[in-house]
């Protein structure tokens, strides 16, 4: 599943990052990997999500967040 479709309040890993290549240069530097723990905290009206990963909340647009693709956190 995609970011845009996760659940708010759960606990998700990165399988896959479909985006280009600059976008994917920021978030690697902003600790979004594929392999890390993402928990999804909010949704706004705009399309916006609010995400905590590694002690850190970031807002991604949905045009960003569709091309991160996410399975369940099992730890």
């Amino acid at each position: 599943m995609s970011l845009v479709e996760a659940k708010v309040g759960s606990v998700y890993q990165v399988t896959q990052m479909l985006v280009e290549q600059k976008i994917l240069r920021r978030l690697e530097a902003l600790g979004i990997l594929e392999g890390t723990r993402i928990e999804i905290l909010n949704r706004k009206r705009n399309g916006a999500t609010i995400i905590k990963v590694r002690g850190a909340r970031w807002a991604l647009g949905s045009d960003i967040a569709s091309g991160i693709n996410l399975e369940d956190y099992t730890a």
